[in-house]
């Protein structure tokens, strides 16, 4: 059986996790996840095409490009990972492995390196197909990919809430992003495969579903009759009665459907926090960056759906020093964050990524994106703290993560007594930390 051993994990989901002592040599199939919620998701199902192939002494390393940062964690997993189990296979995948197979393939720690669509086929864990000599790179043109499957995963271990693939890929060229070459085009799963991984995920215990996806807000516009995420989640509340808790992934603010935007503000099911990418709010940056909203249209969104839903929560992520940036817009993304009254904030310093339109715009000096960024996330530790207190005497059911960690509706992390089982529980909030609340049996 496979077991994921370490997370790197966006912080609007999870606080990164450290690795535990390694696994003896011949034990499980470990995985090491980088990234974002669809890597979770799709970590899941490498583990669990693993464990039907009999894949048995392997690390599986599921990479992220989003920053050259990420990147060398990846390699420095890589290094460690051969130090605590030089006698395992060591697989490298993921979407820095889809964009630079060659540079991981050339580390001798690396057995085979494979690419994002191949890393979701069940025959790349077969274990009869690493005896003998190994294929080390199996990496083909992701741009080619034109289908995302309905992968049904039966479980994701010590977890309560579950996360389900809708869509993959970004038709989008943000100049500062490489994702699109590591991830493909744009394609959603069909609304009918997500209906049945939903209904299958709720029938085995799971109380909350993350709806993820690379642009989660794109899904089914190449399908028949382009639906839109909207009519999606309508036909989940619809099909899947016994679904107790519905959560959306980070969403391009611009993109929300009318429907989806309605549902949001009405149905209970549907958890108050959302994660916006807002990147930037100053517009000559965002046009810069190429992206398709303006300051004023989300803030609009969010005082819409906060004048609807008084308890939902936003979070947000924000680049500090994209090229250009001059100390006036960079104030202008303090101010922003400061209107949009969001309850924490994702800061990314600026990492020019090959092959992009912004690797090749006028730099930021490093020393100022250091001193930029740390501002900005000083900023954001004051609206977190504004944001907990608000919380202080909350009472309601959260999702218990595991022991002594919880998340309310809004996502705030909460600390709990042990005892508590992963699931759903009713808390009062009695108290706050910089990091977390502090919350008890209601």
């Amino acid at each position: 059986m496979s077991h994921v051993i370490a997370e790197a994990l966006d912080p609007a989901l999870d606080a990164p996790e450290a690795l535990p002592a390694p696994a003896p040599v011949g034990a499980a199939v470990d995985i090491i996840t980088f990234g974002c919620r669809l890597n979770i998701y799709e970590s899941a199902v490498m583990r669990q095409h693993a464990t039907a192939g009999g894949l048995a002494n392997t690390v599986i390393i599921h990479t992220c490009a989003v920053t050259a940062h990420a990147v060398r964690d990846a390699r420095q997993a890589i290094r460690r990972a051969r130090r605590d189990r030089p006698d395992a296979k060591i697989i490298v995948t993921g979407c820095a492995a889809q964009i630079d197979p060659q540079g991981f393939a050339a580390m001798p720690e690396v057995d085979q390196v494979l690419g994002n669509a191949e890393k979701l086929q069940a025959a790349s864990f077969a274990a009869d197909r690493f005896i003998g000599p190994i294929e080390r790179v199996r990496v083909n043109d992701i741009m080619a990919v034109r289908e995302t499957a309905g992968h049904l995963v039966d479980g994701f271990e010590g977890r309560a809430r579950a996360y389900v693939q809708v869509q993959n890929g970004c038709d989008h060229r943000c100049t500062f992003c490489v994702i699109p070459y590591g991830r493909g085009n744009s394609r959603s799963a069909p609304a009918g495969d997500v209906v049945a991984q939903v209904r299958r995920l709720v029938e085995a215990g799971y109380a909350e579903i993350v709806l993820t996806g690379v642009d989660l807000t794109s899904w089914g516009g190449e399908l028949p009759g382009a639906p839109r995420l909207g009519d999606l989640v309508a036909r989940l509340l619809k099909l899947v009665p016994d679904l107790r808790f519905l959560r959306l992934s980070s969403i391009d603010a611009i993109e929300l459907d009318p429907l989806l935007e309605e549902l949001i503000s009405t149905e209970t099911k549907i958890q108050p926090h959302l994660h916006l990418s807002l990147q930037s709010g100053d517009p000559l940056i965002l046009k810069r960056m190429k992206r398709r909203h303006s300051p004023d249209e989300a803030l609009a969104l969010i005082a819409r759906l906060r004048a609807r839903r008084s308890e939902i929560a936003f979070g947000a992520d924000f680049i500090v020093g994209f090229p250009t940036e001059t100390n006036a817009q960079f104030d202008a993304t303090c101010a922003h964050a400061q209107a949009a009254g969001l309850g924490y904030l994702h800061v990314f310093p600026f990492s020019a990524r090959p092959g992009t339109p912004a690797a090749k715009m006028p730099p930021v000096d490093a020393a100022i994106i250091r001193e930029r960024s740390a501002r900005l996330r000083a900023l954001g530790d004051d609206l977190k703290a504004t944001h907990f207190a608000r919380l202080i005497g909350w009472t309601g059911e959260a999702i218990i993560e595991r022991a002594g960690q919880a998340r309310l509706p809004n996502f705030a992390p909460a600390r709990i007594a042990d005892h508590f089982s992963p699931g759903v529980a009713r808390l009062r909030v009695i108290g706050a930390t910089p990091a977390h609340l502090i919350a008890e049996a209601a």
